[in-house]
């Protein structure tokens, strides 16, 4: 018994009461009492391995997925996993080690620590705003991811990003610019004529047709030029419009506006006359009269008319010098030969020596007068019966028309005869 103690190390002690019976062995580590016997017994603890640095597999071996152990014992190089076995852990190209990268096979039949291969993945990649990707083998390693943009916008900054060994994505994430300009389209050109008697012409169009390539907002259509609606003068416009979309990029378009003024020939004055035109005296509806100097009497037309065919209404008249008749036998037949012709301007004096008929004779006969201009004929009724005369320039009246002449005068003038006076016929003259 005792020497089973020192043989086998320390042992713990345990008291059995048992029945006096002879003792039986039993294959183990120590004794085991019959149930009839009442005796001591040893019990051995079970204790750890002997060190044996000569056993091949003191360890398990070791087996990384997706990765490899590369181990150096100090039996050499055929050893993988004997005691004091050092291994070096790595992972296939495409995994990531997580845990010890060395371990060393203990006394105790494990390893010093644990390691396992985790598969290399970049984090999903944002979309971009206006735009997409597309990428070879999804977030794992070598997976190449290209960008594209939206019609209407362009790819600023790497078009392609390739997940990388440490988990990360190359490059920097690009942004879709909207760099294309609106597509606009003008209304055709177009012209016109001017309305009758004006030189302009109002002119109407549709707004142009705009439309954004990228994301189809306009913020802005700006006009240059005249309102639709407007009245254009005569000659060439051109009308300019420009949209604006979101990124302020532009675009332009034009059309022309022509109007056109219908013109006749330019109409000359007849000769010892003159004309009085409406509008610009030669277009379309303009109205043109004739007028004759003092001493001529209008022989035809008295206004043409310009035409739409560019052509001038009738023929042009003529300014024939005035021949007055006299040997007419009442005041009445007279006065008729100056209507819608003549102004007539009555002087009457009792005496030609009277100074106011003087002084009014001088006045009138001064150039600056004008009174052709203003196609005024006068008619002098100077003296008193029987020695009263009557005249028109160098033509002289009779007295019953010199009488007739002073009633109309007197109906208006109180004491035109007694006293010089005179007074202005319109007779329908402008």
């Amino acid at each position: 018994m005792a020497s089973q103690l020192s043989q086998s190390g320390a042992l713990s002690l345990l008291l059995f009461l048992t029945p006096a019976v002879t003792p039986t062995w039993y294959a183990g580590s120590g004794y085991y009492p019959d149930e009839s016997y009442n005796e001591v017994y040893a019990e051995e603890v079970p204790q750890g391995p002997a060190l044996d640095y000569r056993a091949p597999r003191w360890c398990y071996t070791l087996n990384i997925q997706d990765g490899e152990a590369t181990c150096y014992s100090p039996r050499g190089g055929t050893y993988h996993s004997s005691l004091g076995t050092r291994c070096e852990l790595s992972c296939d190209r495409g995994f990531r080690l997580i845990g010890r990268r060395s371990v060393q096979c203990l006394p105790s039949r494990r390893w010093s620590g644990t390691a396992y291969c985790r598969q290399v993945r970049c984090h999903a990649l944002p979309f971009i705003t206006s735009g997409s990707y597309t990428c070879t083998n999804g977030v794992l390693l070598d997976s190449r991811c290209d960008y594209s943009c939206s019609s209407g916008y362009y790819l600023e900054g790497d078009r392609s990003r390739i997940c990388m060994e440490d988990g990360r994505w190359s490059g920097g994430e690009p942004v879709c610019v909207d760099i294309d300009p609106p597509k606009i389209r003008c209304p055709h050109s177009r012209e016109k004529m001017a309305e009758p008697e004006k030189l302009t012409a109002r002119v109407y169009w549709d707004p142009p047709l705009v439309k954004d390539s990228a994301d189809g907002t306009i913020t802005r259509v700006t006009l240059r030029g005249p309102e639709p609606g407007s009245h254009f003068p005569e000659g060439e416009h051109v009308i300019r419009y420009t949209a604006y979309d979101r990124a302020y990029n532009r675009a332009s378009c034009k059309f022309i506006v022509k109007v056109q003024v219908r013109r006749c020939p330019t109409l000359k004055p007849p000769q010892h006359g003159y004309l009085t035109c409406t509008s610009a005296g030669d277009n379309y509806g303009a109205t043109c009269e004739y007028h004759c100097d003092g001493g001529y009497e209008r022989q035809g037309t008295p206004s043409r008319v310009c035409q739409s065919s560019r052509q001038w209404s009738g023929s042009p008249p003529v300014c024939a010098p005035m021949k007055i008749n006299v040997n007419v036998n009442s005041a009445a037949g007279l006065l008729d030969q100056f209507y819608e012709k003549r102004r007539l301007l009555i002087v009457s004096a009792p005496d030609p020596s009277n100074r106011y008929y003087k002084m009014q004779i001088s006045m009138l006969q001064q150039s600056t007068c004008g009174l052709d201009l203003r196609h005024v004929t006068i008619i002098e009724l100077v003296g008193q019966p029987p020695q009263e005369v009557g005249r028109i320039r160098e033509q002289q009246l009779s007295a019953n028309i010199i009488e007739e002449l002073r009633s109309r005068l007197g109906a208006c003038v109180e004491g035109a005869i007694s006293a010089p006076h005179s007074l202005l016929l319109q007779h329908g003259v402008d």
